[in-house]
């Protein structure tokens, strides 16, 4: 069946769609025809509102501009975090920086990390960390400064974790910092507050040995 039938065999076509992208043998068809028709059933699929296969289509078809598209369908819809996956896959950090920097400024933090962390820009996370910091959202700034391995901003996360109480993010920055100095303060801050546990573990992580056989001597049940 060459390419200039492709357009006329809507049945088939119609059978194709209900059969699913991942459930067709196309490997018959010349490449100019393969690519044709994938880009027909993802043109289809995208008019059903079927974006996962038609994602799907124009990934085999290698359409970047099409993914593209397909990415932008989601983002109207909201959808975000598929819209960051089409552009990745579409390869275009053009439009992973545009939206990461949208969703910056509309503070959905989540999404941002993830397109900025797809450009692999330092720069672009830090900012990013910094405003993580700035909305309290510990667990996400963490993700971020872990990341890109930057110690100082882990253990100022813990810094200002403790102050706002937050005694596991602390430990957990404290631990991705490596920081065993300020692992121990955090065991002694858990002590004074009788949060025996949490002292043993902040000192297990610090390697301290004298204030782990305290907490075990005079503390364990």
């Amino acid at each position: 069946m060459g390419k200039e039938a492709i357009q006329d065999f809507g049945e088939i076509l119609q059978t194709l769609l209900e059969k699913g992208i991942d459930n067709i043998n196309l490997s018959m068809f010349d490449a100019e025809t393969k690519t044709k028709l994938l880009n027909v059933l993802g043109d289809r699929y995208t008019k059903k509102g079927k974006l996962t296969e038609a994602v799907k289509a124009f990934i085999l078809a290698g359409n970047k501009e099409k993914l593209i598209q397909t990415g932008k369908e989601y983002e109207q819809v909201g959808l975000l975090e598929k819209a960051i996956d089409c552009f990745r896959l579409a390869n275009s950090e053009e439009e992973l920086l545009r939206i990461g920097k949208k969703c910056l400024e509309e503070g959905k933090l989540s999404e941002t990390i993830k397109a900025f962390r797809l450009l692999n820009k330092p720069s672009l996370l830090i900012q990013v960390g910094d405003e993580c910091i700035k909305r309290e959202k510990w667990d996400h700034a963490i993700e971020v400064f872990s990341a890109i391995n930057e110690k100082e901003k882990l253990a100022e996360i813990g810094d200002k974790a403790i102050k706002n109480r937050q005694i596991g993010y602390a430990a957990k920055a404290y631990e991705l910092a490596g920081d065993k100095e300020r692992l121990s303060k955090l065991g002694d801050v858990c002590l004074k507050e009788n949060l025996y546990a949490t002292a043993l573990k902040a000192y297990q992580l610090a390697g301290n040995t004298v204030m782990i056989e305290f907490v075990k001597e005079n503390f364990s049940r």
